[in-house]
């Protein structure tokens, strides 16, 4: 009996073979690269899964990315991004629309929840941990702290990520949307939390 292709026995749709546009391409590998990583961690990923996912020669990913560490650095700074998206946030309604959105469904933005599992995936990997910890400095910790300026704004950034990170979880493990008195009271302490850390604290005597 002739062996079953492995792209018969694949859980998911694989693309169609792409046509020569190496920005699409290039995106379509950095994009299945993060689902990928975000599913089975850094370790158990498999490359030629990535290509078949994207519609691409495996060897692409060595030529665009120098290989499997290039390209999850990528995918995490990808991931990150908080520099791309620092122009579009207004200092005094930032912190009740991340309030808001924190008392909401994890699921009503999957795309978003997939990333923040990447993350901590990354997280919790010895061989990847350092990894995210210079994406995290470049790509996250430095753009929020120049966002936020003024006195002790390395440890505002910080506590901001950490507070930020903490509603995630909960978030996450809460698994639905708050609603009624209990929605209100969460969102109007946890906008309180975060603006005292967007506020500079006041130059003392």
């Amino acid at each position: 009996m002739r062996p079953v292709p492995r792209t018969a026995i694949l859980d998911r749709p694989l693309a169609p073979p792409r046509r020569r546009d190496s920005a699409a391409t290039r995106g379509a590998i950095l994009e299945a690269g993060k689902r990928q990583f975000a599913q089975f961690g850094y370790d158990r990923t498999v490359l030629r899964e990535i290509a078949a996912e994207a519609g691409a020669d495996v060897a692409l990913i060595k030529r665009y990315f120098g290989g499997k560490e290039g390209l999850f650095v990528e995918a995490l700074k990808s991931a990150i991004g908080a520099q791309d998206r620092l122009r579009g946030w207004d200092r005094a309604a930032f912190a009740r629309e991340i309030a808001t959105l924190m008392a909401g469904n994890p699921h009503a933005q999957e795309d978003r929840t997939q990333t923040f599992q990447f993350l901590l995936r990354a997280a919790t990997s010895p061989s990847t941990a350092p990894l995210l910890n210079l994406a995290v400095q470049e790509r996250f910790l430095g753009p929020i702290r120049d966002w936020l300026g003024g006195k002790e704004s390395a440890a505002r950034a910080r506590v901001l990520a950490a507070v930020h990170i903490g509603f995630l979880v909960e978030r996450l493990i809460r698994g639905k949307a708050l609603t009624g008195p209990e929605r209100e009271a969460f969102i109007d302490r946890a906008a309180a939390t975060i603006q005292g850390l967007i506020d500079a604290p006041t130059p003392g005597p």
